[in-house]
């Protein structure tokens, strides 16, 4: 298949992010398949004539076109991007030609390119949904206004429709397409997935990450890696980390990554009066030298706000830490709730209660026979139902299908 893989915020292992779609696409590629992913370089600055430059990655065919982002960005300066990508990317798609288009969103314009190449080649569009846009954006109060909220569900409505088949990241999203959505067509869930290989490194690359920072040494490590978005609400790992000093003042808490609310993050720590004492922050580090911090950390953390609607998400770090073989604690329920307390690979915070949150993490850093099963319990889901080979064997299938059944 000649695959026309559009992603407007595709990451590379060199680069900071998720890399979900780099590492189905050099699957793909080592399968026999010929992908093209259509993308942006958000750093980048050329010569403005020059709209496209392409880069092989993993044998994938990657084209980028520069157009800044960064979740800094206020949500008008985002949905520009959103649109200037999606104009360039419909020409070029249309351009590259395909058997079938997969596109993955966010941002959900990501389904203007994908709709117009699937119509202009006569080829199927799969879509893929990361988050429920607009879902999420409207219980965050991000849009407001009944006319911009009446055009996100019309543009979400397109997107399914003019779908042949959809990809779920989870199976709460799942449920909630088929509620909005009756007429949705196919659905396969897909999550996020595990690296085993990628985040399978020697004990010592971790020992000596500890060893190079004289606040960690041997004392228990909580890592938070991921993004500072509004939606993370990484503030509240500085509150459990006031919270767990009174406990425990040896445990130490790492926050990694960047993002909108970096800066506010720091002032509450430094107001907590934990940052530099239990409660350090790194900024983002390539996505290449994440499994040394893995490695170091004694459980990891994935975070969001306490809004239902973000319940339903996906997060890497969620399946990265099973990768690393880590026990991980979230801040919120839904599918990943369930997920942790039926194999025991790690814990469930209370959102509010800081003080009742702090107690039960507390209570499982000091376990060590927990620590060693709840490890285990991670990699077997790992090597299981999140290994990523056998889950991109899944997404091969279902596009293959796709292409007969469109053919036909």
């Amino acid at each position: 298949m000649k695959i026309l893989y559009l992603h407007q915020y595709f990451n590379t292992p060199s680069m900071s992010g998720g890399t979900r779609s780099y590492e189905m696409a050099r699957r793909l590629v080592a399968w026999g398949h010929e992908v093209h992913m259509i993308t942006t370089d958000r750093e980048g600055i050329f010569d403005p004539k020059q709209k496209w430059h392409q880069t092989d990655e993993a044998g994938i065919h990657v084209h980028w076109t520069p157009i800044p982002y960064s979740n800094k960005m206020s949500y008008g300066q985002r949905i520009k991007a959103f649109f200037a990508f999606s104009w360039r990317a419909a020409r070029k798609a249309a351009k590259i030609g395909g058997d079938v288009v997969f596109a993955t969103s966010t941002p959900l314009t990501i389904a203007i390119p994908g709709v117009y190449a699937s119509k202009r080649l006569k080829i199927p569009m799969v879509f893929e949904v990361r988050d429920l846009w607009p879902e999420v954006p409207i219980a965050l109060g991000a849009l407001k206004n009944p006319l911009t909220k009446s055009a996100a569900r019309w543009l979400e409505r397109f997107a399914y429709r003019n779908s042949s088949h959809i990809v779920a990241l989870s199976p709460d999203m799942e449920q909630t397409i088929v509620h909005s959505n009756p007429a949705a067509p196919r659905i396969s869930v897909i999550p996020n997935s595990s690296d085993i290989e990628f985040f399978s490194v020697p004990p010592e690359t971790g020992e000596k990450l500890r060893d190079a920072y004289a606040w960690l040494g041997e004392r228990p490590l909580v890592l938070y890696a991921g993004a500072f978005g509004t939606i993370n609400g990484v503030a509240y790992l500085a509150h459990l980390a006031s919270e767990t000093k009174k406990l425990a003042p040896e445990i130490r808490f790492l926050a990694i990554g960047d993002g909108k609310e970096w800066s506010f993050v720091e002032k509450t720590a430094s107001d907590l009066k934990v940052l530099g004492d239990n409660f350090f922050m790194m900024r983002s580090i390539p996505k290449i030298e994440i499994p040394g911090w893995f490695s170091a950390a004694t459980i990891t953390t994935s975070l969001v706000i306490n809004v239902k609607e973000t319940w339903k998400n996906s997060a890497n770090k969620f399946f990265d830490s099973f990768a690393a073989g880590k026990p991980i604690a979230i801040n919120y329920k839904g599918w990943q709730e369930k997920v942790l307390n039926e194999s025991n690979a790690g814990i469930v915070l209370d959102p509010k209660n800081l003080q009742l949150a702090a107690s039960a993490l507390v209570s499982k850093l000091q376990n060590t026979k927990w620590l060693l099963e709840a490890s285990q319990n991670a990699k077997n889901l790992a090597l299981g139902v999140f290994n990523r080979d056998e889950l991109a064997k899944k997404m091969e299938k279902m596009l293959m299908d796709e292409q007969k059944t469109w053919k036909r």
